[in-house]
């Protein structure tokens, strides 16, 4: 069933109430770290470990500071004793906040990583089911040669696949902490309590920073993000272009239990590719935000905020959208309905035109000059072309041809079979087999 919405867990990662749960284990990670040093005792880090973060009280210290990290760090204190005091020792408010966004930006990895599996297998499967169907391939919209129609799922196959290849290089990329003080010369807390804390979050200390995590690790993330969009946005719209009337080799899932039941509030025989539609408008968003991620980079000195506003706009929504259209298309995939039928009549459409190169190379190869060869075809290609008769019955009666090759041989040429000849070195190559992906 296509959903209507990103998945809840996308959402989740995204909500308020996780960036602070995160900001939460950020702190008490710290603290921790401070124990293992011997600066706050055994017995007040037993009591900090059962620390709570109150979102009323929150709002209450807010209405007052307008900090977001200092109201937080007050409301987690009020939920302490005296031990309460430990709370961001040594910290800064990036020191955490940055931290806490790379656990999100894992946790997001992480998920778009199973939404590029469900659509692998989805392209999988279907790429196996019509590895020996025929169809026209085509370029600048015009039909070229005959191919298979699995070799087009098996193309969008291996272009995911090196999605997810890229996916473990970026996560690796985001998955950095930062606790190293107010201009990331580790003066108010030493590195030790930064690594400490990145082994407890399961991240890896950023090399080097200064008031935060460089934004070129958010823009390689988001830039992620878009590529993929772009890559989704290339699939919809061949499906919209098999899609069309004339052509009708393919169509979305449309009257089923989940899917669009109606295509126009004035003509009831539309049937619209709308899911594929949705998919290249939001793909125009998420490269739109990865502009501004590019623009994030560049901050005043040891940092400003002009990075922070945008960031809490364009992350949640790249990667909110990604997750929809990943889902969205894996539904399309898996239920789109494919005419086999009108594959094989939009070939016959030109009357055997396509085998045209098939003649050439045979000319060539009983010795016709290659030039003369080109002429011979291209003139009774054209000639079919404009009066609308059968390549096939055309080039057997031409003159040059006929003394070089026999009409038996040129018979044989007409063979649609001989295009699907190496599709299954293909799909050996790209990695398409029964196994499932996980």
């Amino acid at each position: 069933m296509i959903p209507r919405y990103s998945r809840p867990e996308m959402n989740a990662i995204w909500t308020e109430d996780n960036s602070f749960d995160l900001w939460l284990k950020v702190e008490i990670a710290a603290s921790e770290a401070w124990t293992e040093q011997g600066v706050v005792p055994q017995q007040d880090m037993v009591k900090i470990r059962d620390a709570k973060f109150d979102r009323s009280i929150y709002d209450k210290w807010f209405e007052e500071t307008k900090h977001d990290i200092v109201s937080f760090t007050r409301a987690v204190s009020e939920s302490l004793g005296v031990e309460g005091r430990w709370i961001h020792h040594g910290l800064t408010s990036n020191d955490v906040k940055d931290t806490a966004l790379s656990l999100q930006l894992v946790q997001s990895c992480d998920l778009v990583d199973r939404g590029l599996i469900g659509l692998l297998n989805a392209l999988r499967k279907r790429a196996i089911e019509f590895k020996g169907t025929p169809c026209i391939g085509r370029s600048h919209g015009i039909h070229a040669e005959p191919m298979s129609f699995g070799l087009k799922l098996a193309l969008w196959f291996g272009e995911i696949k090196r999605h997810r290849e890229r996916l473990v290089g970026v996560r690796s990329r985001v998955a950095v902490g930062m606790l190293s003080g107010p201009v990331g010369t580790f003066a108010s807390v030493p590195p030790s309590i930064e690594e400490s804390v990145c082994r407890q979050l399961g991240l890896n200390p950023a090399e080097v920073s200064n008031q935060v995590i460089q934004r070129d690790r958010h823009a390689e993330y988001v830039q992620f993000l878009a590529l993929i969009a772009a890559t989704l946005e290339k699939i919809a719209t061949e499906i919209r272009g098999l899609q069309r009337t004339e052509v009708r080799e393919i169509e979305e899932p449309f009257g089923q239990p989940g899917y669009v039941t109606k295509g126009s509030s004035s003509m009831p025989h539309k049937r619209n590719p709308e899911l594929s539609e949705r998919i290249c408008g939001l793909a125009r968003l998420i490269r739109g935000n990865s502009i501004t991620a590019l623009e994030n980079v560049a901050l005043w000195h040891e940092r400003d905020i002009s990075h922070s506003s945008a960031e809490r706009m364009i992350l949640p929504d790249a990667s909110l959208g990604l997750d929809y259209m990943l889902s969205l298309m894996t539904g399309i995939i898996e239920d789109m309905v494919v005419y086999p039928d009108r594959m094989m009549k939009n070939l016959e459409s030109t009357r055997g035109l396509v085998f045209s190169p098939r003649v050439m190379l045979l000319l060539v190869e009983q010795g016709l000059d290659r030039t003369d060869a080109y002429d011979a075809v291209q003139r009774n290609s054209m000639k079919s072309w404009e009066d609308q008769l059968d390549f096939r019955e055309l080039i057997k009666t031409d003159p040059v041809v006929s003394t070089k090759v026999s009409t038996h041989d040129i018979d044989e040429l007409f063979d649609y079979s001989f295009y699907l000849a190496h599709v299954d070195h293909i799909y050996k190559r790209v990695g398409i087999s029964e196994r499932i992906i996980d």
